[in-house]
């Protein structure tokens, strides 16, 4: 019995070794999301520009990028120029402007541009909280019936676009067209 005791805090500490190994393999860009296949959260919350409100219902008819941002956030000011290239070349995207303040959003994108077809004034987070949104930016692919078919957690850059969103969004963009 006393063997055993001593043995139990190598088998712990192999235990803890093996788990922290695993995590030298995972991205941390690759966050799961329970709601990939589900429809977008319900919402009603008033628009960035004009107060309107904008629903759930407003974000359907074709694909779209929906980009959760913030003008407190640095990382949204590094993306936000690739959103304008996108948004000219005829990307549908939409924003959820999440935990900021209205007027300093609407400064933003004056100064800015704005590349949202939608800007959705998630000043409370509570869309973001139903979306299970980490932090910004956060930026969900949606198909025509407003249903999420990826997440990308962090900067969309030009490769980034190229190579994992893109083509995800031409094939939602290909469903939509005969």
């Amino acid at each position: 019995m006393k063997r055993l005791l001593l043995l139990l805090p190598l088998v712990l500490f192999l235990g803890v070794a093996v788990f922290l190994y695993r995590g030298l393999f995972l991205d941390p860009t690759e966050l799961p999301s329970a709601l990939i296949g589900k429809p977008f959260p319900q919402f009603s919350l008033p628009a960035v520009a004009d107060g309107k409100a904008i629903s759930t219902a407003d974000l359907k008819g074709k694909p779209a990028l929906v980009n959760v941002w913030a003008t407190w956030c640095v990382a949204c000011r590094v993306e936000h120029p690739v959103l304008n290239q996108l948004a000219k070349l005829g990307v549908t995207i939409h924003g959820v402007n999440y935990k900021d303040d209205n007027a300093a959003a609407q400064k933003w994108l004056t100064e800015f541009h704005n590349p949202y077809q939608l800007n959705i004034n998630d000043a409370r987070g509570t869309l973001g909280l139903d979306l299970g949104v980490y932090g910004a930016p956060e930026t969900f692919l949606i198909d025509k019936d407003g249903i999420i078919r990826h997440k990308f957690v962090g900067v969309i850059d030009e490769r980034v676009w190229r190579e994992e969103l893109a083509p995800r969004y031409q094939e939602l963009v290909d469903e939509v067209q005969p």
